[in-house]
């Protein structure tokens, strides 16, 4: 990566009249969330997994709560606890920042569940989560298609089990067990039309852009969610990318940016040309 890349990135941002952020889980480390990339870094944050050998795609699934629901929510309820005590490293204020000298602002689009860019204080409006959030509830069966806060529960965990040890969320209408509206793996029960509408609401808004950009963070190919959705807005709008990945920085069109960094790093490096400090 040289300097004419960082310089490039920038002219792309102060070129465009909106901007689009799209993320992935490599957006959280470094507000210090793992990313579970591989089962050795699952593990590695869940050991108590990692010596009964389970993976994360037979943890995250529906059939775990069906046959072992205190094991599921002491996964999903560390998780919860995790993310509501994370602070959005300052990458996320630098966005908001590019965002406001827009014309037409900023939206995001996120595969990660954690909810940071509402804690970071996006305009939640502007925010579509493409699988979910573990800061809502719906129903295991599902009995409605209600989804609602997760709020009001309050996970106990023994984290050296990964055990949940006081009650799990209830669903409200039949009283059965409730469980993250959230993408799992091999999941037919999740209901999507929150995020539906979210991408509704994303994508009317980027119908009223003329130059927009991307800026993909931490997003790679193995679930490519995030970058399928960035390559669309390229087609359908006409849109550039800033693509900040440490491992896979390519682009396909030289008129793109990639730059192999951190997410924060990466913001930052350009951020110092756009705004230098005085």
């Amino acid at each position: 990566m040289t300097t004419a890349t960082i310089e490039h990135a920038a002219e792309l941002i102060r070129d465009a009249d909106a901007l689009l952020v799209t993320a992935g889980a490599g957006m959280g480390v470094d507000s210090g969330l793992p990313d579970f990339r591989g089962n050795q870094g699952f593990w590695k944050a869940y050991p108590a997994l990692g010596k009964a050998r389970m993976e994360f795609s037979s943890v995250a699934s529906p059939s775990t709560f069906r046959t072992d629901p205190a094991l599921a929510w002491g996964f999903y309820g560390h998780r919860l606890a995790l993310y509501r005590a994370t602070v959005p490293h300052a990458g996320f204020q630098i966005l908001r920042k590019w965002g406001n000298h827009m014309d037409h602002g900023l939206g995001v689009f996120t595969s990660n569940v954690d909810g940071q860019f509402h804690a970071a204080g996006f305009d939640t409006q502007a925010i579509a989560e493409c699988h979910g959030s573990i800061h809502h509830l719906q129903c295991m069966e599902p009995c409605t298609s209600e989804i609602w806060t997760a709020d009001a529960f309050m996970p106990q965990v023994d984290a050296d089990a990964c055990r949940l040890t006081n009650e799990p969320p209830c669903c409200p209408h039949c009283g059965g067990l409730a469980r993250p509206n959230i993408l799992m793996f091999g999941d037919w029960e999740w209901l999507e039309k929150r995020s539906e509408a979210q991408q509704g609401r994303l994508l009317r808004w980027l119908a009223s852009a003329r130059r927009p950009v991307v800026v993909e963070l931490g997003a790679g190919t193995a679930i490519p969610s995030v970058r399928h959705f960035g390559q669309r807005v390229l087609h359908d709008c006409g849109g550039r990318m800033v693509r900040v990945n440490p491992r896979e920085p390519s682009v396909a069109d030289p008129r793109d940016c990639g730059i192999a960094l951190g997410a924060l790093a990466g913001l930052q490096a350009i951020d110092a040309l756009l705004h230098p400090p005085r």
